[in-house]
């Protein structure tokens, strides 16, 4: 089965990653994929074009279908083999809709935290305002502390007892916050989350590669 699967990836990607979860998950190891350097722009190579016209990763493909957005690749890999590996919707009612909420909430999640570490890379230097950042910086403190709230009732994972796509989908935006410098006791629920999950061996075996060879950064250090 996986044989006749390629994804196209980025290390670092957080909506790669929840792709490259949901395959470990779903015990679908050996899959075609290629690492793309965003440095030398090759997710807007005419490879990935000719898959993703966006031009971004990831991109996926099994057998001719091809599924690019990754809430809908997690989604299509669930459905696709809900007999193999982790189930990933749960069938009780009540965890299904927490599940869903807050994987679609996790959305919002991901862009507050882009729009902090990434402000330099998406705001033109001559555009750029200490108070549109620090802005920025209040949302995603704001966000943090929902989260906080939203553990503290549901734990330990997001949809309750067991691990499911609301974790695929959002442990990558956690992981990535501590990566850029959160500091463990300000968030001690998110801190508590991302130590559970960080050895869990489907994100063990697809962690950023170029996180285990270089340091993190202390951007967000100080919020």
């Amino acid at each position: 089965m996986a044989k006749d699967m390629t994804l196209l990836w980025g290390s670092g990607s957080p909506p790669c990653w929840r792709v490259m979860i949901a395959l470990e998950e779903k015990n679908l190891q050996g899959y075609n994929q290629k690492l793309l350097s965003f440095d030398k722009m090759e997710h807007k190579s005419q490879e990935v074009l000719a898959l993703n016209p966006r031009g971004q990763v990831p991109t996926f493909k099994h057998g001719d279908n091809v599924v690019n957005e990754s809430y809908a690749a997690c989604f299509y890999l669930e459905s696709q083999f809900k007999a193999q590996g982790t189930k990933l919707i749960p069938d009780g009612a009540a965890e299904q809709a927490l599940m869903y909420q807050r994987m679609f909430e996790g959305a919002a999640f991901y862009e507050k935290l882009n729009n902090v570490i990434y402000y330099e890379w998406y705001v033109p230097e001559g555009e750029r305002h200490d108070s549109a950042l620090q802005r920025n910086k209040e949302a995603l403190v704001t966000e943090m502390k929902l989260w906080e709230g939203y553990l503290q009732k549901s734990g330990p994972f997001l949809a309750g007892a067991n691990f499911s796509l609301a974790d695929v989908i959002v442990f990558p935006t956690v992981a990535s916050l501590f990566r850029f410098g959160l500091t463990p006791e300000h968030y001690p629920k998110l801190a508590e989350y991302y130590s559970l999950l960080k050895d869990r061996p489907s994100i063990k075996a697809s962690w950023p590669p170029h996180w285990l060879e270089k340091p993190g950064q202390d951007t967000l250090k100080d919020i």
